[in-house]
């Protein structure tokens, strides 16, 4: 069966069948097979092709990467030279549809990302999060699925999907991020712990190095790092869970960011007063609300400040507060002049 770019729009929604699959799979193959005849002999491609490749590129996957970057660098090449044109063009339509199809394989899958998601949601990474996990985890397995090893795409993306899942989780869901090893280790020695107590066998730190293959300092390190809880982890406490910064907070401390803001309106406010007030006016407001030292004082203590009575003061007030409601440019008052 032949898979064109509009069967793919047609049936980006279904599921595929076993077939179907195998299908698509040759079709990428057959469109990656397209580019690479493409831009072959062309020395800038041959170059990638031809590279030996790192441990981590001896894969099908490694395969399809260097094709990808060889595709590229002849469409580079192909600015400067007119003969390459046509071929450079040929390369990146049948890249284009080698990608479509890998990604249409991909897509089929997507269920199982969100039924995988459901499954390992946790405090650390919700749902959501974990299905964009899942959809990378189907395109690395769109991009090494060979359809001759007589397993279904589904069956295969699966460990996929939960192995970059549990990665995520694992580097980005911790309080304290652990290299990938350190990872591996500590899920091996969790798993060796259900072996015993399946079992029903005594074990200490030293038996449970001894199974994994690690030292006993090592093994106590590992281990000890799930003791670690993050201070925004929910805390199951009355009928909303609320994060355990909330009980950790001292309430009564100053606060960096509300001091910075007050500060800064406090000097925004002294702008507009030397714009609009009198140097009495200005005077009142600022010992009657604390402006400078942040006690307040009643009218009878600014008018023993000023020499002058209560009833005074008030009026003194009263004619401040009404001549900054009135002024039309109180707005750019406030503002300071070294942020315009």
């Amino acid at each position: 069966m032949e898979f064109s770019l509009a069967d793919v729009a047609r049936k980006r929604s279904e599921r595929l069948t076993a077939e179907e699959e195998k299908d698509i799979a040759r079709a990428i193959r057959r469109a990656e097979q397209k580019a690479r005849e493409a831009v072959r002999g062309v020395e800038s491609a041959e170059t990638i092709l031809r590279r030996k490749p790192d441990r981590a590129e001896r894969t099908r996957a490694g395969a399809v990467d260097r094709l990808e970057a060889a595709v590229e660098a002849v469409w580079k090449t192909s600015r400067g030279e007119q003969a390459l044109r046509m071929r450079a063009r040929d390369a990146k339509t049948a890249w284009a549809e080698a990608e479509t199809l890998r990604w249409r394989l991909a897509m089929s899958g997507r269920r199982i990302a969100h039924g995988e998601a459901r499954k390992l949601a946790g405090p650390f990474m919700d749902e959501e999060d974990l299905v964009q996990e899942g959809y990378i985890g189907l395109l690395r397995a769109a991009k090494r699925f060979d359809p001759d090893r007589g397993i279904r795409f589904s069956t295969y993306a699966r460990w996929w999907v939960r192995a970059q899942m549990t990665r995520a989780i694992d580097h980005t869901g911790r309080p304290v991020r652990l290299p990938g090893c350190a990872v591996e280790q500590t899920r091996n020695l969790r798993k060796a712990i259900k072996r015993f107590e399946a079992a029903g066998m005594s074990y200490g730190i030293a038996e449970l190095a001894e199974e994994v293959g690690i030292d006993q300092e090592r093994a106590e390190l590992l281990l000890s790092q799930g003791n670690t809880i993050s201070i925004e982890q929910p805390v199951d406490d009355g009928p909303r869970p609320r994060p355990l910064e909330r009980f950790l907070s001292d309430e009564d401390a100053i606060q960096p960011d509300g001091e910075a803001i007050q500060s800064q309106e406090l000097k925004r406010m002294q702008n507009a007063f030397e714009h609009v007030l009198t140097e009495r006016q200005r005077f009142v407001l600022t010992r009657r609300y604390g402006l400078d030292d942040g006690e307040f004082r009643t009218l009878s203590e600014v008018g023993k400040e000023m020499g002058l009575s209560r009833e005074r003061v008030r009026q003194i007030e009263r004619e401040a507060l009404l001549r900054l409601r009135e002024q039309s440019n109180i707005r750019d008052a406030l503002l300071d002049p070294e942020e315009e």
